[in-house]
């Protein structure tokens, strides 16, 4: 009885101080508004102070450590150890990495970069890198993406360092190694599934680099050495560049992207028109320029925050982004709040990507985009199209490989900044096969949000890519092909979703599919593929 009362306080008392830090990071991104960074602020320090409580922790270190726990029990207290363990910290330094993050939250809502002296958007950057011919406008485009990187740096580079002061404070070598701990990820094993799809894909990536870089020297008019990396669709070629004529972007001019993602949702009967009612979805001033879903409260009424327009890149951002709100709806409601979350970042990635993949999927296009009336000029490129998907997989893979890769050395070896930044387009040379631009000591880099407020989620990101195909390989393999049924709505709701984090990740995989993380699925549906 003791041990149920000290876990029902904790469960009321975590409830409380996250639902307003989720509420208050949702003020601040949907209006960027200082009075909301400050409240936020606010609710993060109240959250941190709470966390570093040496007497909690003591008493979660001293109930973790009885026999006979339930499952449920064990789960809740391992959770309260991941929570708590890491902001054991003196409340000035708590304080000082929140003041910090808020600071960077600033610049990444509320930055604008300019083109010819101009102020533009992202989308209005990623436009010009999809379409236009013009090379010098397309350099200038590719830099201004990488304005907020000047910007930010030395903030950042800050930040890296007070994050390890707090991990060494707390007994560990570096904040990585802490991130991954705290994570249930054994650092090593992890790398060691990374370096398996770095040699396992090195080949049919070339392959497939080397027909993209072909079609783009075709279209621009340039040689192989010519290219750098502003002649690529992506800032960060984090995907494949369309192939062939036929591009989706030209099918959903005057169409409500809303509409796509609710029928293909509502096919597998999985009920979204309530979150989407909830969402913010379409871009305006001073508005945080990215895509997230936030589970608010975690009582099954998430929401989404997108700027989206009409084209593939927003159709797909939206599928995945759903795919998060779907699961975070569909978790048991009697389950204790610190359960009522998914099982782990890379199981909630898995169901993203798994939705987000289906714009590249000729079986999803020709049922929704099309409505089964195909247009004669897709059929004649049909053939091509899953292999546009298994292009756009190695594309990314590779990226997030970079990003991971680079991420560890970040945390884990000390050095200027200069050097960081050549090391990074080292690493983009190495993995990606980018050709650098002519000057590396900028920190293009530090562009990407994510080094600064969403620190060690790209392994989540390879993790969830695997999970993804796991999770589709079973469902058509045991459940339903084509996907898009009620079957496939039942059992996700059923085997992935419902238990919340009441299982481990891995033991959610064996639950679901009757095995843990396997990486051959993947390689099997987009490496060995390629190399036919």
């Amino acid at each position: 009885m003791e041990l149920e009362a000290f876990l029902k306080r904790q469960n009321e008392a975590v409830n409380e101080r996250l639902s307003r830090i989720y509420e208050m990071g949702w003020k601040v991104t949907s209006t960027g508004d200082q009075e909301w960074n400050d409240r936020l602020e606010q609710a993060q320090n109240e959250w941190s102070r709470y966390c570093s409580d040496t007497e909690q922790f003591q008493e979660v270190k001293k109930y973790r450590a009885l026999p006979n726990l339930s499952p449920l029990q064990r789960r809740q207290l391992d959770e309260l150890f991941a929570m708590f363990g890491k902001q054991q910290l003196e409340p000035e330094l708590a304080e000082q990495s929140a003041a910090m993050t808020k600071e960077l939250v600033d610049v990444f809502n509320n930055y604008r970069p300019t083109l010819d002296g101009k102020p533009v958007s992202n989308n209005d950057l990623r436009s010009i890198l999809e379409n236009s011919p013009d090379m010098e406008l397309r350099k200038r485009a590719w830099l201004a993406t990488k304005q907020i990187a000047v910007r930010v740096e030395d903030q950042l580079l800050a930040l890296v360092e007070q994050r390890n002061r707090e991990a060494r404070s707390l007994g560990y070598d570096n904040y990585y190694q802490m991130s991954y701990a705290l994570q249930e990820l054994d650092v090593e094993e992890s790398f060691a599934i990374f370096n398996e799809l770095l040699e396992l894909s090195e080949e049919p990536y070339q392959s497939v680099k080397r027909e993209i870089d072909e079609d783009t020297c075709r279209r621009f008019g340039i040689l192989r050495d010519q290219l750098r990396p502003w002649h690529y669709t992506d800032p960060f070629f984090q995907g494949a560049p369309p192939q062939g004529q036929w591009s989706m972007n030209d099918e959903l001019q005057g169409r409500r992207l809303e509409d796509f993602v609710l029928n293909t949702f509502r096919d597998m009967g999985l009920e979204i028109g309530d979150i989407m009612d909830a969402s913010d979805l379409y871009p305006r001033d001073n508005k945080y320029p990215f895509g997230y879903c936030t589970s608010m409260g975690r009582e099954g009424k998430p929401r989404i925050m997108m700027s989206i327009d009409a084209s593939e890149f927003w159709l797909s951002a939206m599928l995945h982004e759903f795919g998060h709100a779907a699961y975070d709806k569909y978790i048991d409601p009697s389950l204790p709040f610190l359960l009522r979350k998914p099982a782990h970042t890379l199981t909630t990635e898995g169901i993203a990507m798994l939705f987000g993949r289906m714009t590249k999927q000729s079986e999803w296009i020709k049922r929704y985009i099309f409505e089964n009336r195909p247009h004669a000029a897709f059929m004649r490129e049909e053939a091509s199209i899953e292999q546009a998907l298994r292009r756009d997989m190695l594309v990314s893979m590779r990226w997030y490989l970079v990003f991971t890769l680079f991420e560890r050395e970040l945390y884990e070896h000390s050095g200027s900044g200069k050097e960081l930044n050549e090391r990074w387009w080292q690493l983009v040379q190495r993995i990606q096969h980018l050709q650098p631009p002519e000057h590396t000591h900028y920190p293009d880099w530090a562009a990407k949000m994510h080094f600064s407020l969403a620190p060690f989620s790209y392994q989540n990101y390879i993790l969830g890519e695997l999970t993804a195909s796991q999770v589709q390989h079973y469902i058509e393999a045991n459940i339903s092909r084509p996907m898009y049924t009620r079957e496939t709505g039942a059992y996700l709701k059923a085997r992935f979703f419902s238990c919340g984090a009441a299982l481990s990740w891995n033991d959610k995989l064996r639950e679901a599919t009757g095995e843990p993380l396997q990486p051959r699925y993947f390689v099997e549906q987009f490496v060995r593929h390629s190399r036919a």
